[in-house]
């Protein structure tokens, strides 16, 4: 099945104090890291999501600009869903470097007709690296225009309405979605923490 693909780089990166972005990571900006990974999977189309137009985005990578006002990844991924040219939409946030092209790879699998797939972490989603229908669009708009933008809600209102295949994440793959977001987290993980 063929899917687009959306790295979330639309975070005011508050704690990191500088845009995560260009942020190195194992000698590469994490912009670059994602869009490595995002580019094996070979997605019918690969978007940037954020506040404005990033002046690392390489050419054949569209911007997307959030659905104003910005209500984090709330906003990019409704505004990611209206510009798909396919029925999936696989979502990356910047600041998760420790995924991995095999493990979207099998979450990508999981994907049917009308339902895309969230990972759980204990009582947690994981709607930072997902993929969504195209019919969850409809979703992320009644969100946005109402006054609960929390993500974890509406994931599991998807999940509920049969829109999205919860899955558990193994012990082993929580490393996956640990997130970098302070300079001290990559210094961690270099030094090899």
């Amino acid at each position: 099945m063929t899917f687009s693909a959306v790295l979330l780089a639309g975070g005011e990166s508050r704690r990191m104090g500088t845009d995560k972005a260009t942020l190195l990571f194992h000698g590469k900006p994490l912009w670059q890291v994602q869009l490595e990974t995002l580019r094996k999977l070979r997605p019918a189309e690969i978007f940037v999501s954020a506040r404005m137009d990033p002046s690392w985005r390489p050419a054949d990578v569209q911007f997307i600009i959030d659905i104003p006002p910005s209500c984090g990844p709330l906003s990019g991924l409704a505004a990611s869903l209206v510009k798909i040219h396919t029925a999936h939409l696989l979502a990356l946030a910047i600041d998760l470097p420790f995924m991995t092209e095999r493990y979207l790879r099998s979450i990508c699998d999981a994907i049917e007709p009308g339902r895309g797939v969230v990972a759980k972490t204990d009582n947690r989603a994981e709607p930072l690296a997902a993929v969504y229908p195209r019919e969850a669009e409809i979703d992320f708009r009644v969100a946005l225009a109402g006054t609960d933008f929390s993500l974890q809600n509406l994931v599991r209102h998807l999940v509920t309405s049969g829109k999205l295949l919860e899955i558990s994440v193994t012990e082993q793959e929580r490393r996956l979605f640990r997130n970098v977001n302070n300079v001290s987290d990559v210094d961690a993980t270099i030094a090899g923490g």
